[in-house]
């Protein structure tokens, strides 16, 4: 797949949608680049596939911890695992969300949300109340979590210190969530229950992020008109190329490779940026523009090869159940969005809606 190049998509029809601007700090696109402080960095929609499918790149090593603890849950969760250990511990994700109907899971989610509008009657915060609370209590209790409200809980607080290089505060307080999450999990191996809390730790932010990017894109008055008819899976889409709530993801060279016409040495550190390679004029016509219905076989956001996301198909189900009802019942009025301090994720910091 190294040095693979994508054929432009056919033209989608534009009238009526606009130019989506990159978020801040999202690089062009461009050869793999160098600097002595941040490693390399992958922009190219074809270089950043070739490494995501490359064995010579590698997920950065983590430390464990004693049972029970933050450290020992990213130690043994795929995400983080080494590469022979990584195929058994992602089988236990996999397995967990194959009987998972990502309809049920749609279903369940809108649900939630209509439960939340009618309670609040006038506005909501959308990323309070709906974006990381619906998703986790429904992923949770159809992964058979005792208690999906408390578990949804606990997982937000896991997920704000899940990466390496935390405030040590945030690492003490997601200790005790951890142990919290574990008493709550199906009975099971820790490591299969480890890998359970893994599942609703990756849905948390990065399907918050989903929401909370695509909301403005699918409400009245700041939607434009042509989304009135478009299906939530299309424009869902465009906002996970155009603004992926997992803006990018780290590797490291296990030896000596070639990528993009560069050679980087053994133990280099590599960041793959999704954001930039989702708007490369290689891989899409009009890159900047937004357009529902375009060919999805591009998208890089879920990754892709051994290590791609196992759920992609149950995250977009829980984001569409939440943004059908959002589409039906409410309105948002056109105020900037701010986001929330991260080097590689993109979530709103608060989004408040009314409720027709």
């Amino acid at each position: 797949m190294r040095g693979e190049r994508f054929a432009p998509y056919g033209r989608a029809v534009t009238d009526n949608w606009p130019h989506i601007a990159p978020a801040p700090g999202t690089p062009a696109c461009g050869p793999p680049s160098f600097e002595p402080e941040r490693g390399w960095w992958v922009t190219r929609h074809a270089d950043v596939r070739a490494a995501l499918t490359d064995p010579a790149f590698q997920v950065p090593a983590v430390d464990t911890g004693p049972p029970g603890t933050l450290a020992w849950l990213r130690a043994t969760v795929s995400r983080f695992s080494p590469q022979r250990r990584h195929a058994e511990r992602r089988a236990v994700a996999v397995s967990a969300l194959a009987p998972l109907d990502p309809d049920d899971l749609r279903q369940d989610a809108a649900r939630l949300t209509v439960a939340v509008l009618d309670r609040a009657r006038v506005r909501v915060d959308v990323m309070r109340e709906l974006a990381r609370p619906v998703p986790l209590r429904a992923l949770a209790d159809r992964l058979g979590f005792a208690d999906p409200a408390a578990a949804g809980t606990a997982v937000a607080v896991v997920a704000a210190a899940y990466h390496p290089g935390v405030d040590p505060a945030l690492t003490t307080r997601a200790d005790r969530a951890v142990t919290a999450l574990l008493a709550l999990a199906p009975q099971g191996p820790p490591e299969v229950r480890a890998n359970l809390i893994g599942l609703l730790v990756q849905a948390c932010d990065a399907t918050a992020g989903l929401i909370g990017a695509a909301t403005p894109h699918l409400l009245p008055p700041a939607a434009p008109r042509a989304a009135a008819t478009a299906r939530t899976a299309d424009l869902l889409a465009e906002v996970l190329r155009l603004d992926p709530p997992v803006r990018a993801t780290r590797r490291v060279t296990v030896h000596e490779v070639r990528l993009g016409g560069q050679d980087l040495a053994a133990g280099s550190p590599v960041l793959l940026r999704f954001d930039a390679a989702n708007r490369d004029p290689q891989a899409f016509t009009e890159p900047a523009a937004f357009q529902p219905g375009r060919p999805g076989a591009g998208l890089l956001t879920f990754g892709t090869g051994e290590r791609g996301c196992p759920g992609d198909r149950h995250a977009l189900a829980l984001a569409t159940g939440v943004l059908d009802v959002l589409r039906e019942r409410c309105r948002r009025d056109p105020t900037p969005l701010r986001h929330e301090p991260h080097p590689t994720l993109r979530v709103p910091t608060t989004l408040e809606v009314s409720v027709r």
